[in-house]
């Protein structure tokens, strides 16, 4: 085992090397090829699908295999995402993805993904879905996400809201999978759909609400029909007391995740630093706004995802 530790170490060490290198380098650079024994995350490279799951009408999860390091991204205990590429002989489309897997699972690593219709400069989930085990994309891991001041999510809260619209679901059930592991929390989940049948991850969080009473509870509202056991709307108030930490207590975090419209409907829009130059800046949180607000949290208390 001793060796074991030790390759570990040199294969995170090495991985730091070529992150502070590709940091040092320009972003139009061409990514270095790396030959050695340990791939660093942040360079793009080939993930090979080894299953796809269809779990909705225009929903997959794909199980994906990386090879020469221990976990898929920087930190065990951090969550990931990754950047998807696809170049589609048009033009070269990428989008990012959170795992759904905990950031420590070695060797695979789960993605929810969703076939949305065409549009100009989208696709990448219609290619994800179409791939077939043996078939492999090209992806890089991003940057930690800063999430007031710190990239950690483990050990900071008492009770954790995550708000979900749609597929909004799969970066915060990679929290709810590290809060469960590694933390003590109360974990408070609100998912939001228009039909029962959209649903995403139900079974799943059911499952792990019926595991961990005492400290998992799941809601879910409809907006497109009214159904026994389901609140109905895309939120109010009344709903954040129903399914949500106390806004009274200090140190409690909601995290909102979902289309842009969803966002700013319970917490506001997410905006970005301006620019000299008119390229896109960096995003950032933006005042606190819409439901939250109104009910009573302040901007400490939560994050835009």
């Amino acid at each position: 085992s001793g060796s074991n530790m030790s390759q570990s170490t040199s294969c995170a060490l090495f991985a730091l090397f070529f992150v502070n290198l590709l940091a040092a380098t320009s972003a139009d650079s061409s990514t270095p090829s790396i030959s050695q024994d340990c791939i660093a995350p942040k360079f793009k490279q080939m993930y090979l699908v080894v299953n796809n799951k269809q779990v909705s009408p225009d929903s997959n999860i794909l199980t994906v295999k990386f090879e020469k390091r221990d976990y898929l991204g920087l930190e065990p205990l951090v969550p990931t995402c990754i950047s998807v590429t696809h170049d589609n002989s048009q033009e070269i489309l990428s989008k990012s993805y959170s795992p759904i897997s905990h950031p420590s699972q070695k060797e695979t690593f789960e993605l929810l993904v969703k076939a949305y219709p065409f549009r100009s400069g989208g696709g990448v989930g219609t290619y994800l879905c179409g791939l077939q085990p043996g078939d492999s994309f090209e992806a890089k891991v991003k940057s930690k996400r800063i999430m007031h001041s710190s990239h950690q999510v483990v050990g900071r809260w008492s009770h954790v809201g995550l708000v979900a619209g749609g597929t909004g679901i799969a970066p915060l059930f990679q929290i709810l999978q590290l809060l469960l592991r590694d933390d003590t929390t109360k974990i408070s989940v609100l998912s939001i759909n228009r039909f029962e049948h959209d649903i995403l991850m139900k079974e799943e969080l059911d499952e792990i609400a019926a595991k961990h009473p005492e400290r998992v509870s799941v809601t879910y509202s409809l907006t497109g029909e009214t159904k026994a056991g389901y609140l109905l709307g895309r939120g109010n108030t009344e709903m954040v007391r129903e399914a949500l930490p106390d806004p009274s207590v200090g140190d409690i975090m909601n995290f909102v995740c979902g289309k842009d419209g969803f966002v700013e409907t319970w917490s506001g829009k997410v905006e970005r630093e301006k620019t000299t130059d008119g390229s896109k800046g960096k995003k950032i949180q933006g005042p606190l706004l819409g439901i939250l607000k109104e009910a009573g949290y302040n901007a400490s208390q939560v994050f835009k995802y």
